[in-house]
């Protein structure tokens, strides 16, 4: 079991969770078993980032755009949720893990809603770890919700467009409060952003592991955590050194 020796802990890990319907496809086996798999990564990688100190973590966990997905597909992943959900909250809750949902909640159907807003208020005094789960989530719908909920305040006289300033937009955000990833990291190989935490990952650094997501380990976790470490961030302007929490 590798060691974790780095003190530079970024306070903040965002992940794209990407290929449990390859991890499947190798074996032979029905899409949906690899999305299993990967909720057992889920649990793993929450374990590991308590661990490490990491103070917030990220997991694009349903996008706006999987909605297109065969329909069978999507049920099984909003089944997955809700076991998640059930099966896990008590636990989490005990290790004093913080939930946090971003996405747009508009029309979401069933018991799914119910079962957020359940999770967030059970552990909404919690202190540890934040647990910010992405859930029909899309950047620019993200973006796009917050102009128009300014543009309704400046229409109605509470706003000048001279208020509207970055931090503004950053709080009328679904991600209000919860500091910018430091990284970001995707597995699978696949080196894009697929409409993730757009306006937060300004500055984030990146990160592409070639790991399909169900075969992430705490081991593969580590290695990224000291390859962050390992870089200088400039956030636009002369090299920094890589934050550590509580920096």
């Amino acid at each position: 079991m590798q060691e974790f020796v780095s003190t530079n802990v970024p306070a903040h890990v965002a992940i794209i969770m990407d290929g449990n319907g390859r991890w499947a496809n190798a074996r032979g086996l029905p899409r949906t078993m690899g999305h299993r798999k990967g909720v057992e990564a889920v649990r793993g990688a929450v374990k590991t980032a308590a661990e490490l100190g990491i103070r917030y973590l990220t997991l694009f966990a349903f996008s706006s755009e999987n909605w297109s997905r065969p329909e069978d597909e999507v049920s099984d992943l909003m089944g997955l949720l809700k076991a998640f959900i059930r099966r896990d909250l008590a636990d989490l809750h005990r290790e004093n893990v913080r939930i946090r949902v971003i996405g747009d909640r508009a029309n979401l159907s069933g018991d799914i809603l119910p079962l957020l807003i359940e999770a967030e208020e059970t552990t909404s005094a919690n202190t540890g770890i934040t647990l910010v789960i992405a859930f029909n989530y899309g950047a620019r719908d993200e973006l796009a919700r917050a102009m128009r909920r300014l543009a309704e305040e400046v229409a109605t006289g509470r706003l000048r467009p001279d208020d509207i300033t970055a931090d503004r937009i950053a709080a009328s955000l679904d991600t209000a409060g919860i500091p910018d990833p430091d990284l970001i990291l995707r597995t699978s190989g696949e080196e894009r952003l697929s409409n993730f935490l757009l306006w937060q990952g300004a500055y984030s650094e990146l990160l592409f592991v070639p790991e399909l997501w169900p075969d992430f380990t705490r081991d593969t976790f580590i290695a990224a955590i000291e390859k962050y470490a390992a870089r200088e961030r400039r956030f636009g302007g002369l090299p920094q050194p890589t934050l550590a929490v509580g920096s």
